[in-house]
C-alpha cells in the first residue's frame, strides 16, 4: 500500500534541492493523501511549451527534449530516492508501490513564469 510520510518528504527535499538550483528553478513538494508526493514547478528559466500542465513522468522522454528533458528527468529521479519501489503487476490487478509521484507545471490558480533568463551548464561553466 502506497504511503509516504514527512521524513521521506526531507530526504526526497534534500535529493531535489540541488537540482532545482542548478537549473534555477523554483518548486514546492506536497503530500497528497499520505499516498503520493508532488512536485509544483513555480517558475524557472525552462520553457515547457505550457503555463499549466501535469507531466506525465512515463513520457518525459518522448514528449520532452533538450533541457527540459534533462531537468525533468533528473527531478523525476530525485523524487523516487525515499525508499521508493514498485512491485505492481497490472495483468493480476496487483498494485504495491512505495509512493506515487507526480510532476506539476504550475497550478490551476497560478500558472508557470518562464523567466527566459540563460540556464547555464555547470559542466562548462
Amino acid at each position: 500500500m502506497a504511503y509516504i510520510d514527512q521524513k521521506q518528504k526531507a530526504v526526497i527535499a534534500a535529493n531535489l534541492k540541488p537540482i532545482l538550483k542548478q537549473y534555477g528553478m523554483k518548486g514546492t513538494l506536497k503530500i497528497n493523501h499520505h499516498t503520493s508526493i508532488t512536485l509544483t514547478l513555480q517558475s524557472g528559466p525552462i520553457d515547457f511549451g505550457t503555463n499549466y500542465s501535469d507531466v506525465n513522468v512515463y513520457w518525459i522522454h518522448d514528449h520532452y527534449e533538450g533541457v527540459a528533458k534533462e531537468f525533468l528527468l533528473a527531478a523525476y529521479a530525485a523524487m523516487l530516492t525515499a525508499g521508493w519501489y514498485d512491485r505492481s503487476d497490472a495483468s493480476v490487478d496487483y498494485f504495491d508501490t512505495a509512493y506515487y509521484v507526480s510532476i506539476r507545471i504550475g497550478k490551476w490558480d497560478k500558472n508557470y513564469v518562464c523567466t527566459g533568463q540563460k540556464v547555464v551548464d555547470l559542466e562548462t561553466a
